[in-house]
């Protein structure tokens, strides 16, 4: 069992930064490709960000440019950096971690994302 705890989330004004934690339970770094992943009310949950055991990085569209997934394998911990956010970037933030190989998927239980004035 892989447990993941995020947090980071808050208020912050249209155009602000906030940085995201994902801090898993145990080394899982070099197993499992970890993703950010945000559901705004009334929407279905949506794929924001991963990095994968490879160090590939992929963005949704509506994110490039302005968010940055990180990650510190010696704290066992994965970073999402918002810069230029939106209103429309205001949801649940996840953190999810998948076995590359299984496909095992673990949630975190979110941190919620506010942008606004």
């Amino acid at each position: 069992q892989v447990q993941l705890v995020e947090s980071g989330g808050g208020l912050v004004q249209p155009g602000g930064s906030l940085t995201l934690s994902c801090a898993a339970s145990r080394i899982i770094a070099s197993n499992y490709n970890i993703g950010w992943y945000r559901q705004a009310p009334g929407k279905e949950r949506e794929f924001v960000a991963v990095e994968t055991t490879y160090g590939v990085t992929v963005y949704e569209d509506s994110v490039k440019g302005r968010f940055t997934i990180s990650s510190d394998n010696a704290k066992n911990t994965v970073y999402l950096h918002m810069n230029s956010l939106k209103p429309e970037d205001t949801a649940v933030y996840y953190c999810r971690a998948e076995h590359m190989i299984f496909k095992t998927k673990y949630w975190g239980q979110g941190t919620q994302v506010t942008v606004s004035s």
